[in-house]
């Protein structure tokens, strides 16, 4: 059972970090050459599509990450500091997430929707933004994961 917990816990942390890091590092600058009006619904398209299935990714890494914590080490009392420290990223960053969903993603798509490029441009920044400590915040989740057994 824990095997299976982990797998799934791993899988949604990559699946969310991956998602940003392929968005932000790969998909913004290629998608930067297109102009406003087929750049922005791009985005409009991409976040639609991605941002539900980081949901998903967060449910399950929030009923893993309990789950491992009483199966694996029978409580928090006897987690190494290590897994106190991706818990407390994990969850700051799953409250930024919702920041990014109900504030500048709702903006942002309203603003596609309407047509205000110049608007959406603003939110998207916005969005880029906070991807942007988002990932920085995974990527260092991911090495505490990686290398806390050693500390």
């Amino acid at each position: 059972m824990i095997v299976t917990l982990l797998a799934l816990h791993v899988l949604s942390a990559t699946f969310w970090v991956g998602g940003m890091v392929f968005a932000y590092w790969i998909l913004r600058p290629a998608a930067a050459a297109q102009e406003p009006a087929q750049r922005l619904p791009l985005w409009r398209s991409v976040f639609a599509s991605f941002l539900p299935k980081v949901g998903f990714a967060i449910i399950l890494l929030l009923v893993t990450g309990f789950w491992l914590v009483f199966a694996a080490y029978g409580g928090f009392a006897t987690l190494p500091m290590s897994v106190h420290l991706m818990m407390g990223i994990g969850i700051l960053m799953m409250l930024i997430f919702l920041h990014l969903v109900a504030a500048p993603w709702k903006r942002f798509r309203t603003a596609v929707d309407a047509g205000d490029f110049a608007t959406a441009a603003v939110h998207l920044n916005r969005i880029r933004v906070t991807v942007g400590i988002n990932t920085l915040l995974g990527l260092a989740t991911i090495a505490i994961a990686a290398t806390g057994r050693y500390w």
